[in-house]
């Protein structure tokens, strides 16, 4: 899962998905800022995927010089580690590819796992003796303390993608 294979495409910052009232018509000069931009990698729902996904988003963020510090970077990669194993685990029989989308604005970063499941899993309350069933409540807690929102809806092709959008702070706050 390369970012720059053929299953990579870049788009126009203000395209994806972007959290309401985060565009670059909200800037002073209305245009993007040099880290903003919208990046789609596809792979196949296979267990490989899930740590290529992990690497991919990392080397993404470092390479766009997307102002964002080790603990939200950590977040960022739990949550694509959390939803890729999910469509990998319960997505794969019906859909044998999924697609990871980071979005960065000038304020936030989105990050979104596609499959063309229609499935629309929910997060559970795990027991404490259950081993699984945890990520997507992980997904919630994380997103949540690091002030963002998470969704899940359907796609025109019938599908499911997953997203999580945390607000990008200044270093060191």
């Amino acid at each position: 899962m390369g970012d720059d294979g053929p299953g990579a495409r870049a788009l126009p910052a203000n395209q994806g998905g972007a959290p309401p009232g985060h565009t670059a018509a909200d800037r002073a000069d209305g245009g993007p800022l040099p880290y903003e931009g919208v990046w789609r990698f596809t792979a196949q729902a296979v267990d490989a995927s899930v740590p290529q996904a992990r690497r991919a988003v990392r080397e993404l963020l470092a390479r766009q010089g997307v102002p964002i510090g080790d603990d939200l970077v950590h977040g960022l990669l739990v949550i694509v580690s959390e939803l890729v194993t999910n469509a990998v685990k319960h997505a794969a029989l019906l859909s044998p590819m999924l697609a990871v989308e980071v979005a960065v604005g000038a304020e936030w970063v989105r990050v979104s796992v596609e499959d063309d499941h229609p499935y629309r899993p929910t997060a559970l309350e795990a027991t404490s003796g259950q081993t699984g069933g945890r990520g997507l409540l992980l997904v919630r807690e994380i997103t949540a303390e690091a002030g963002g929102v998470c969704d899940v809806a359907h796609t025109a092709t019938g599908g499911k993608v997953i997203w999580a959008a945390l607000p990008l702070k200044p270093l060191g706050v």
